[in-house]
C-alpha cells in the first residue's frame, strides 16, 4: 500500500539576476531581471508504509526542495503529492502532527534549557497525551542511552548527545513518517552506530516510514533497503542497493601478489597498474572480461603468491552517477 505518492511534480524558482556594483543595484531597483531555475522536474515515485528509503543526489539536485514539498513547507508548481492521505501544502496544520523531521545541522531543542524541558515544550505544542509521552520518553531514553543527560542544558551536550536528543524530540508525538536530513553528521563512530541501530529497531517495531537525505553512504547502506537518486531535479535511479551495484558497478579489480618482480604482458580489455612489493592491480569491466578466465590465465603464466578480487564500493558508484560517467 502506497504511503507517499509523488506524481509528475515540478517546481521552478524565479531568481533575481542583476549586474554587480552600484550601477547594477540601482538598475535592479527600477527594472529587475529574473531567471527561472527548474529545481524539480516531472518527479515521480511511490513509497510504501514502513519503507526506509535513501533520497540522495549531488548538491543542487533538488533534494531539499522535494523534502520541503513533502513536509508542506513548499507547494509544487505542477503535479500531485499525497502523504498518508494528506496533501501536505493544503492540509499543513493537520498534517504536521503525523510527521517528524530531524536536521543534522539544525536543532529544535532550546539551547539554554535542560533537554527534558524542551521535550515538555514539544509535548505541549503537539498536544501529546500524558500516557503516550511518558511511554515514548521512557522507551527512547533507554534505547538511546540518554538517562545521564536528560537534565543537562543542551549547550553542555556533545554533538552525539544532542543528535540523539533531537531524534527523540522528533518522535515524541509518534509520527507516521520521519524525514532525516544528515542525522549523523559530525557524530563519532560509536554515536553513528547507536543512532543507526535505533533507527532500524524503530522501523522494525513501529513500522515508521523513513526518508533519508545524507552524504554519508554508510547511513544508507546500514539502514535503507531502497535508494532514490535524483539529479537536476529528475529521478535517475530507484531501486535496491544490490541493484545499483548490478546495474552500474560493473568495474572489477583483481590485486595479485607475484612471487617476485614480474613483467606482465598486456591483456585485452584489462588495465594493469603497478603496486608496491611485487603487486599489480588488474582493472576490467565484468561484461568484457570473465574473472575466472583472467585468474586462470595469470596462474598458468606466472608464479603467484596471492590474489584478491573486489567490487567497487557503493560510494564510488554514486560518484560516477553524479558525474554522469555511467550514462
Amino acid at each position: 500500500m502506497s504511503f507517499i505518492e509523488v506524481k509528475s511534480v515540478s517546481k521552478t524558482f524565479r531568481i533575481n539576476k542583476r549586474k554587480s556594483g552600484v550601477t547594477g543595484m540601482l538598475a535592479n531597483l527600477f527594472v529587475p531581471k529574473y531567471e527561472k531555475k527548474e529545481a524539480v522536474k516531472d518527479l515521480d515515485f511511490v513509497i510504501g508504509q514502513g519503507e526506509m528509503v535513501g533520497f540522495i543526489g549531488p548538491n543542487g539536485a533538488g533534494k531539499s526542495t522535494t523534502i520541503k514539498m513533502l513536509s508542506g513547507i513548499l507547494f509544487p508548481e505542477s503535479g500531485e503529492i499525497r502523504v498518508g492521505g494528506f496533501i501536505p501544502y493544503k492540509q499543513r496544520k493537520a498534517y504536521v502532527g503525523s510527521i517528524g523531521v530531524v536536521f543534522g545541522q539544525k536543532s529544535q531543542l532550546q539551547w539554554d534549557l535542560p533537554v527534558i524541558d524542551s521535550f515538555e515544550l514539544l509535548k505541549a505544542i503537539y498536544r501529546v497525551p500524558d500516557e503516550t509521552y511518558r511511554k515514548n520518553l521512557s522507551r527512547y531514553t533507554e534505547m538511546l542511552d540518554m538517562g545521564g543527560f536528560l537534565n543537562q542544558p543542551v549547550r553542555q551536550l556533545s554533538l552525539g548527545q544532542r543528535m540523539r536528543a533531537d531524534i527523540v524530540a522528533a518522535l515524541l508525538h509518534s509520527p507516521k513518517i520521519v524525514f532525516f536530513d544528515e542525522p549523523t553528521i559530525g557524530v563519532d563512530v560509536v554515536g553513528k552506530e547507536t543512532i543507526r541501530n535505533f533507527i532500524r529497531e524503530l522501523n522494525s517495531q513501529d513500522n515508521v516510514t523513513m526518508l533519508f537525505t545524507t552524504h554519508d553512504m554508510q547511513d544508507i547502506e546500514k539502514t535503507c533497503d531502497r535508494l532514490i537518486i535524483i539529479d537536476k531535479g529528475s529521478k535517475v535511479y530507484d531501486g535496491t542497493l544490490p541493484g545499483i551495484r548490478e546495474r552500474y558497478g560493473t568495474t572489477r579489480q583483481l590485486d595479485v601478489e607475484f612471487s617476485g618482480p614480474q613483467e606482465v604482458a598486456p591483456i585485452r580489455h584489462v588495465e594493469i597498474v603497478d603496486l608496491d612489493n611485487n603487486k599489480k592491480r588488474f582493472i576490467f569491466e565484468s561484461h568484457e572480461v570473465h574473472i575466472n578466465e583472467l585468474m586462470n590465465l595469470l596462474l598458468n603464466r606466472y608464479s603467484i603468491r596471492d590474489m584478491n578480487i573486489s567490487e567497487p564500493e557503493i560510494e564510488s558508484i554514486i560518484r560516477k552517477i553524479y558525474s554522469g560517467e555511467v550514462f
